[in-house]
């Protein structure tokens, strides 16, 4: 079985020996690809790949059809819509994530952005503090729940909406459930964003929704750009100047938004969320481990396709 990592922003030396680590002693081989430029590059590697591991690396039908004997591809993340799930349920290849591995790390960065945001992006003005301030939660994942553990011991009030998270989940964590988005982002001053970029959710985060939350209000966007109406969303700021967005995915309007609303927004200069060295190697040996796990026992458990 030869098990291959996929990588264009490699993972750390210590990561890949992990990796090495786990495959090898189940008895498979362990091939690399890193740094490569070009999609033909990652096609011609992959031809005999019996798993894939990938971070941000795209793998679509054409990648899939040529690797006749490709049975795992494994994200090293939360995230998977780089991932192909039609093409691959087709080809009978199973698609994984790692969810939780990049979930403090993720989380952490949220109140970097956000202490950089509620101080006015370091401009020698006086800004505001996070003690006492209402934080909306939206998607009570792996992340957010990370987010909330932080947020305590900034003596935060925090809340929570999860379309599919159970009410006592939530408030076991000392965390208020709240019932819809729109009751969420009513109550915020700080709205830290980590749904999902499905169907339903794409350009969900809107005009009409941001314009129910207070003055002075923050948007932290951790999760997909997609998420964000980004026309509406620039549209709104011009006409709020009070309310603040930053994020670690640089929006399409990037150039617009820095040009029209600069003292109100930043983004980071790449997806930021998973650049720790701790996430880079819990995520990439937990891959690791779900291959074997999946290879020699069959076992699924963190399928998504």
């Amino acid at each position: 079985m030869k098990v291959f990592i996929a990588t264009d922003k490699p993972f750390a030396k210590i990561a890949v020996d992990g990796i090495r680590a786990e495959v090898e002693a189940a008895g498979f081989e362990l091939a690399l690809l890193e740094k490569y430029t070009q999609k033909q590059e990652l096609l011609d590697a992959v031809v005999d790949a019996d798993a894939i591991i990938i971070r941000s690396d795209i793998i679509d039908a054409e990648v899939i059809d040529v690797a006749k004997n490709l049975k795992i591809v494994v994200r090293a993340g939360a995230g998977y819509d780089n991932v192909d799930l039609e093409a691959a349920t087709a080809a009978g290849v199973c698609v994984m994530n790692t969810p939780g591995q990049n979930a403090n790390a993720v989380a952490e960065l949220v109140f970097g952005l956000l202490i950089y945001a509620v101080r006015n992006f370091f401009n020698g003005t006086s800004g505001t503090e996070l003690m006492g301030k209402k934080l909306g939660i939206h998607a009570y994942g792996n992340v957010g729940r990370n987010v909330a553990r932080i947020a305590k011991g900034f003596g935060m009030e925090i809340y929570a909406y999860d379309a599919f998270c159970p009410t006592d989940i939530i408030e076991k964590d000392g965390v208020k459930a709240v019932a819809s988005a729109e009751e969420l982002y009513s109550i915020s001053n700080i709205v830290s964003l980590h749904i999902p970029a499905t169907a339903e959710t794409k350009k969900s985060i809107n005009a009409s929704l941001l314009a129910r939350m207070p003055k002075g209000a923050v948007l932290v966007n951790t999760a997909r750009k997609e998420v964000i109406d980004e026309v509406e969303l620039i549209d709104f700021m011009i006409s709020r100047p009070d309310f603040k967005y930053v994020t670690d995915i640089a929006p399409a309007n990037d150039a617009a938004m820095k040009e029209k609303v600069a003292a109100q927004y930043f983004s980071t200069p790449k997806k930021m969320g998973a650049q720790t060295s701790e996430a880079n190697v819990n995520a990439g040996i937990a891959a690791a481990k779900q291959i074997v796990d999946f290879l020699v026992n069959g076992n699924e458990e963190f399928k998504v396709n």
